[in-house]
């Protein structure tokens, strides 16, 4: 495998999977914090990553395999813990949604584990999935609801110990619980559509074809 720049960068963000779990999880407010901060930075690379292997034509068919298991990984590293915080954490469920419902885990982490396993029959049969439009969309849901939920713990706590109440405030917590509560409806919607997307596009593949040319 040719390790380039962008390759190097996913790979950095697979590492910083399980720290981002195990920060979230972590009681206090600097370990919650701190896995907003490492998840922001994680995301932002999934798009430096693609930005930089377009524009020295670096893409490889080992950076479409990996960039694909490296948003697996991170959203396993978010959703997983937000189910049991949501359950067990003082300051509450999702806004809107409250606990996370365990057949939103398993649409979601479903569609990743069929996807892995279809992609890696296409790549037996010599095709290459790359992530698609609907994807990144989905991706894209993910990683704004994913991001603003663990932003909200700490934010919330730091209300709690620093008094806050005024109108800014309350405005913006509510705006943000709204901005979590739509990410959410709109990732799961689109991780369904983007499964069924993937599968008529490649329905070639799914049928057992030999792939047109």
């Amino acid at each position: 495998m040719i390790v380039t720049l962008p390759n190097a960068i996913t790979f950095a963000r697979i590492f910083a999977c399980p720290f981002v779990a195990y920060l979230t999880l972590a009681p206090g407010t600097a370990s919650r914090y701190a896995a907003f901060l490492l998840y922001l930075a994680a995301a932002l690379s999934d798009i430096w990553d693609g930005h930089l292997a377009r524009k020295y034509r670096s893409v490889t068919d080992a950076g479409k395999l990996l960039d694909p298991l490296a948003d697996k990984l991170l959203l396993v590293s978010t959703f997983v813990p937000f189910y049991f915080l949501t359950r067990g954490d003082e300051l509450g469920g999702i806004p809107w949604w409250g606990e996370l419902p365990i057949w939103v885990l398993v649409v979601v982490l479903g569609r990743e584990l069929l996807m892995t396993a279809f992609r890696s029959y296409a790549a037996r049969r010599g095709v290459v999935i790359a992530a698609g439009r609907t994807g990144k969309y989905k991706t894209l849901a993910q990683c704004i609801f994913a991001g603003a939920l663990l932003l909200w713990y700490p934010t919330a706590i730091s209300a709690a110990e620093g008094g806050w109440s005024g109108a800014l405030w309350v405005g913006f917590r509510h705006f943000h619980g709204l901005v979590i509560a739509v990410s959410l409806a709109l990732a799961v919607a689109l991780t369904v559509l983007s499964m069924a997307d993937y599968l008529w596009r490649y329905r070639e593949v799914v049928a057992g074809a030999a792939p047109r040319r």
